[in-house]
């Protein structure tokens, strides 16, 4: 006869509570009492979590908008900042003589390099 029991002691109090039935039952059927639960909790948890989602893209789309080009320029000229135009810049640059330059040395900062060997 061995000296300990195979059986675990459970006080008469804990056998007939709603865990203790649980438990017992959770061995035979692990995936029924634990595992669809789980699952179940994920896919309400996402069609729960969806609209709050949404809400915060939205939220974002609110601040962000485009404007167009009229409201762009309204913008500019609201700031005094002279508009755009590539084709004057294009004149203003083609205008300037790149021929007629001298090649300057930078001056070095103390302690670095010049680079002549």
């Amino acid at each position: 006869m061995p000296t300990f029991q195979s059986k675990k002691y459970v006080p008469k109090s804990l056998q007939n509570t709603i865990a203790a039935r649980y438990r017992s039952q959770l061995s035979r059927h692990p995936f029924l009492l634990f595992g669809l639960p789980f699952i179940a909790t994920m896919v309400a948890g996402s069609f729960f979590l969806t609209p709050a989602a949404a809400l915060r893209y939205e939220r974002h789309d609110r601040k962000v908008k485009m404007l167009n080009k009229d409201e762009e320029l309204g913008l500019k000229q609201i700031k005094g900042r002279k508009v755009f135009d590539i084709n004057e810049e294009y004149y203003r640059l083609a205008a300037k003589d790149l021929d007629d330059w001298d090649n300057k040395r930078v001056k070095r900062l103390k302690g670095e390099g010049d680079g002549v060997l």
